[in-house]
């Protein structure tokens, strides 16, 4: 087999393997319900973890829990009442993140998230609201 066979087989392997890896972690991004929510690996709490972490990981699993929200098959609504509880949980991060946060530019881009973020999820309620949703 000549060297440019070698690199072209070892290319095609590679891209077939990769794929193959890509379409088994492949999931279903539907609803999460019954999904044991305390087995979410780095978010379970553990008593050796520091202050900021456990504030941390409380707002991830009521993120996660929040967004556990049924498809309507209406693009619109979907994207909004998923968003929501994604922009709901951003703020609850920067809450923990100006509470703990030493580094300035951390405390400032935190509370930019909190000033934009709150302001999109009323455009969003406002909207569902509007629309009888």
């Amino acid at each position: 087999m000549t060297r440019i066979h070698t690199v072209v087989a070892a290319a095609l392997l590679s891209t077939g393997l990769a794929g193959a890896a890509l379409a088994q972690g492949m999931h279903d991004h539907g609803s999460m319900s019954g999904k044991d929510m305390g087995s979410m690996g780095s978010m379970k709490p553990d008593p050796k973890d520091n202050a900021s972490t456990k504030d941390f990981k409380a707002a991830d699993m009521a993120m996660m829990k929040d967004m556990d929200v049924a498809y309507t098959g209406d693009p619109d609504v979907d994207f909004r009442t998923h968003m929501i509880p994604h922009h709901k949980g951003a703020v609850a991060m920067a809450k923990v993140a100006l509470k703990h946060a030493k580094d300035p530019a951390t405390k400032a881009m935190a509370q930019k998230i909190i000033d934009d973020q709150t302001t999109e999820i009323s455009d969003m309620e406002a909207w569902l609201k509007a629309h009888g949703k």
